[in-house]
């Protein structure tokens, strides 16, 4: 969520699907600069809270009835619930990061329609 560096990555991927994206603290310019700081996306029933950077969250997602917070900015894969609410952070796709590893973030529902996230690493020669 957020620090797509550069926008064409985001028209590419619309050629694939619907894409929501927010601004990260590196979308200083160019049209990454005009992304939203915050998004919310109805997702088979589910609304989900996007934002870049978790500390900045200033609302309770569970009173706001959401069913995630999505989230990046730590580039740090993460999958918590508080208040049967998940806290998704998928890591990040892009160039390696720190010492971490390169993920991204699946989100799909099991058969009885619950949110069901997955952290995958990619492995990058």
């Amino acid at each position: 969520m957020g620090d797509v560096g550069n926008g064409e990555i985001l028209k590419d991927l619309a050629r694939i699907a619907p894409v929501h994206a927010v601004r990260g603290n590196i979308d200083r310019s160019g049209s990454c600069s005009k992304l939203p700081e915050t998004d919310v996306v109805l997702f088979q029933g589910h609304y989900l809270y996007m934002l870049h950077d978790r500390a900045t969250l200033h609302l309770d997602p569970a009173a706001a009835r959401f069913s995630a917070v999505l989230f990046g900015h730590t580039h740090r894969p993460l999958i918590e619930w508080h208040k049967n609410v998940l806290y998704f952070n998928p890591g990040s796709c892009g160039p390696r990061r720190f010492e971490l590893p390169v993920t991204v973030g699946l989100l799909t529902l099991d058969p009885d329609g619950a949110l069901k996230p997955k952290v995958v690493r990619l492995e990058i020669s």
